[in-house]
């Protein structure tokens, strides 16, 4: 059995291949949206590798499995392609996530302000993880305002989602870490 080839030479010229073969510029807005969900795909690794809680270890591992079905929605030009089943995703996968953040939730105080990112460095790490994951958000929904796709709702749900379980995950690493939070001073003294 011949190895597979890591490296095409395709791409030298700067273009690469949606699924199902059509061609675009590297620098296609459909890239930099799936791009950042890789980038985000990522920074979760390194938050699994320094998280010790195997229940937040399977959801963050859950999440990981579904950006990569949210990598392959946004690569494939559906006018062009079918999309693949394993692309989409469903209710119970936003249900999931929200399940995940109302248990967190309830174990945490009551917010008193807006939270300063940072703390222990898993906490940090999410408060990257989030921050990666509200612009993934916002790259998503560019591809619907300026008319190169439309967006699944469960696609655009489970982003946002997932950025408020990274914010309450967050709080519970800081709280495990006995980091306190530290709150905006508005007054900025």
């Amino acid at each position: 059995m011949k190895k597979s080839l890591i490296y095409t030479c395709t791409g030298d010229s700067g273009r690469t291949s949606l699924v199902g073969g059509v061609r675009v510029f590297k620098t296609h807005d459909r890239l930099e949206a799936y791009g950042t969900i890789d980038e985000l795909n990522s920074c979760l690794g390194v938050l699994i590798s320094l998280t010790n809680d195997d229940k937040d270890k399977t959801i963050l591992q859950f999440v990981q499995h579904k950006l990569f079905s949210i990598g392959s929605y946004l690569a494939t030009d559906t006018t062009k392609t079918e999309l693949n089943s394993a692309s989409y995703i469903t209710d119970e996968d936003v249900r999931k996530i929200e399940e995940a953040i109302d248990i967190i939730d309830a174990q945490l105080p009551p917010l008193k302000g807006f939270v300063l990112p940072g703390g222990c460095y898993q906490s940090s790490i999410c408060h990257m993880c989030r921050t990666i994951c509200r612009r993934a958000e916002r790259r998503i929904l560019y591809l619907e305002d300026v008319g190169i796709c439309q967006i699944e709702n469960n696609c655009k749900r489970f982003v946002n989602r997932l950025s408020d379980y990274l914010f309450v995950l967050s709080r519970k690493l800081n709280q495990l870490a006995s980091f306190s939070e530290i709150y905006w001073d508005k007054s900025c003294k």
